[in-house]
């Protein structure tokens, strides 16, 4: 195993979006392995989708390294452990390279990450309209971004093997910088788009056929040997030390012993709800419960001796009929609030929780019904970017008056009409604090619903407080007669 502080490591990063870094990425990662590496995959940032590729490439979890919503020690802990094992890190960033939280600061973004991991870029440049002023692009990213170590270039979108050729001597010639590759203008090798970004490679019946293609033409344009030098050129850091699992929550092994039961935690994950952070669950059973996975779309419901739920983000407006046939797992979850067991949605989950969904075409689904109104679909963008959570009133994850950071991304809104300003979970507000916070979610008992996606990771108690919020409530039902 290789020490975390040393590990080869690479940022794959761009000077916009839509350059085609999650086409690089996935096809890097894939053919690294095909080259016999254990490539430990991150996304910068909070990105649920792109992860899906990187995992199916890479065969281990695709991890989030997002610098707003964790502190630097945070995150640099979440890198440690998630490398583990690992031979190379490749990290994709997100957005532009210096696109972080807000306009006047680089805290979140790409560059921040790379200069907290001291991790060479690599840079995707987008040639398909430009030729020797493809230099442009990248002279102008080193001189921004003072301090961000630049390795190395690929480019994407190319016309012919000619016009890659002319692109890399102009930007070497300007930059000093290696072009060690290059992808031509190829539909085929796209990965397709719809709103919340591309399809999750879930839903793709040919996600592993597309991942292998991309691998080839990595392989077949990349300077595989000379990417691998680039990423072991990162310096050994001494806060990058390798994690140390020794002081986690460990099973118990008494069986017999009631106190030492782990409750178990029933977490919805199939097409409609797929965006979970998996350092969430991994926290929550360090913190003392066992997760067991449940497809909703399928039919399924939690089973018998669950103590709670988690239903995640995602996309339960494209399986509306399929989730209001669930009804057994509406019953479930109706039984599960009457006695306080903990519920906690996310986003989509939160839409599942409402009495209906109204889907993109004005179709009207039942759902659980346990949050008053109903989430309406829309074709433009309701909410997008990092938010400031304070709890309203005590909940499953926060105190009164505490602030956790979360993130939204959606194009649903929220449809009551009855008053519900009582059950509020969040005074919400975004990172530059220039609007008035708004009263958002909602909090009844256990249950903790909203539109925000919350990293656990933030704060050490998250998962401890949910998970005795678990074993409180299996308690109350032992004692029930």
């Amino acid at each position: 195993m290789t020490a975390a502080r040393g590990i080869p490591r690479l940022v794959v990063a761009a000077a916009a979006s839509s350059v085609g870094k999650t086409t690089v990425t996935a096809g890097l990662i894939a053919a690294l392995r095909r080259q016999g590496f254990i490539v430990q995959p991150f996304k910068c940032g909070p990105d649920y989708v792109d992860p899906s590729y990187h995992e199916r490439a890479s065969g281990r979890p695709c991890r989030n390294l997002d610098a707003w919503m964790l502190n630097d020690a945070q995150l640099l802990d979440g890198f440690s452990r998630a490398c583990a094992g690992a031979d190379i890190a490749v990290i994709e960033g997100m957005m532009g390279l210096f696109d972080g939280c807000d306009w006047e600061q680089e805290r979140g973004s790409t560059a921040q990450l790379a200069k907290l991991l001291q991790a060479p870029v690599l840079l995707v440049v987008d040639i398909s309209g430009a030729a020797r002023s493809a230099a442009v692009a990248v002279l102008g990213c080193q001189a921004f971004g003072p301090g961000v170590g630049f390795g190395a270039v690929v480019l994407n979108f190319a016309g012919s093997a000619g016009h890659a050729a002319g692109c890399a001597s102009a930007i070497t010639k300007a930059t000093g910088l290696p072009v060690l590759g290059w992808l031509p203008r190829d539909a085929q090798l796209q990965i397709p788009e719809r709103h919340l970004g591309l399809v999750p490679s879930a839903e793709q019946h040919d996600a592993e056929a597309l991942i292998a293609e991309i691998a080839e033409a990595v392989l077949e344009r990349f300077d595989m040997p000379a990417l691998v030098a680039v990423a072991r050129s990162a310096p050994d850091c001494a806060a990058l030390g390798a994690h140390d699992p020794s002081g986690e929550a460990q099973p118990s092994s008494r069986s017999g012993d009631h106190r030492a039961r782990r409750p178990i935690l029933a977490v919805a994950r199939d097409e409609a709800f797929c965006f979970y952070y998996p350092e969430n669950l991994e926290l929550l059973r360090e913190a003392g419960c066992d997760v067991e996975f449940f497809k909703p779309i399928h039919g399924e419901r939690p089973k018998s001796g669950t103590a709670a739920v988690y239903l995640g983000g995602g996309y339960p407006e494209l399986h509306g009929p399929r989730l209001a046939s669930n009804t057994a797992l509406w019953q479930v979850l109706e039984e599960l609030h009457a006695r306080d067991a903990p519920i906690y949605a996310e986003c989509g989950g939160f839409m599942a929780l409402m009495q209906e969904l109204i889907d993109g075409t004005g179709r009207r689904w039942p759902m659980a019904a346990l949050i008053p109104g109903a989430a309406r679909m829309s074709d433009k963008l309701a909410a997008l970017g990092y938010r400031y959570a304070t709890a309203l009133r005590p909940n499953l994850l926060a105190d009164t008056g505490e602030t956790l950071r979360g993130h939204e991304f959606r194009y649903s809104t929220w449809e009551c009409e009855a008053p519900v300003s009582t059950a509020a979970a969040w005074a919400m507000q975004g990172t530059d604090g220039a609007a008035a916070a708004v009263s958002a979610g909602y909090s009844s008992g256990n249950l903790l619903a909203s539109y925000l996606h919350i990293h656990f990771g933030q704060r050490p108690d998250i998962a401890s407080r949910f998970v005795n919020r678990l074993r409180a409530g299996e308690s109350r039902t032992d004692r029930d007669p």
